[in-house]
This record gives structure tokens, C-alpha cells and sequence, in this order.
């Protein structure tokens, strides 16, 4: 079964963020995924980043496509900029309401 049916059994809520994260990583992946679904994936994925980012999944694995980790770090650098005047409680609170979506 492809990650893009896995998205599609379960509704949105029930998907973990690192569940969402990863199906949406594997269709990005995938040479055969066609342009329309990238640009589907590519929000799902970035709301994943957040809770991940609290969770501290990118300190324990590292993405090993260049391409897709180079874009992630961008990513997650534009987020620590961005939240750099949230105190360490309200990331937290927003991780978690990110889990919950």
C-alpha cells in the first residue's frame, strides 16, 4: 500500500505527526508522484515539522535524501526564526495541538 493510501484510510486526526510525516515524505519521494500530489504533500508535511521539531525527532534520525533534507533545514531554520519569541510552554501547547490535527 503507498504512503498516499495510508493518508487517505485513516482521517486526519488520527494520524500522528510523524505518521503524516513520513507517508508525505515517501510520496515526495517517489519519481512516480506526480506534480499535483507534490503540491499536496508539501503543507501536510511542513505542519508536521513543529511537533516533530519539540518532539526532537531531528536530533535523533537525520533525513538521508539531499535534497529532501536541505529543503527540511531551510524549513525548520525559517520556524526557529520565527518562534524564537515563543516561550518553551507555548511551542509545547502548539506541538501538541499539531499532534492533535
Amino acid at each position: 500500500m503507498s504512503p498516499i493510501e495510508l493518508i487517505n484510510l485513516k482521517p486526519a486526526s488520527s494520524l500522528c505527526p510523524l505518521q503524516t510525516f513520513v507517508a508525505c515524505a515517501h510520496q515526495m519521494l517517489d519519481p512516480a508522484t506526480p506534480e499535483s500530489v507534490l503540491r499536496l504533500m508539501e503543507p501536510k508535511l511542513l505542519a508536521q515539522l513543529p511537533a516533530l521539531r519539540a518532539l526532537g525527532v531531528f536530533e535523533l534520525f537525520e533525513i538521508r535524501d539531499p535534497s529532501l533534507r536541505a529543503w527540511l533545514d531551510d524549513e525548520l531554520a525559517k520556524l526557529t526564526t520565527s518562534t524564537n519569541g515563543f516561550h518553551i510552554n507555548e511551542m509545547h501547547e502548539q506541538a501538541l495541538s499539531l499532534a492533535e490535527y
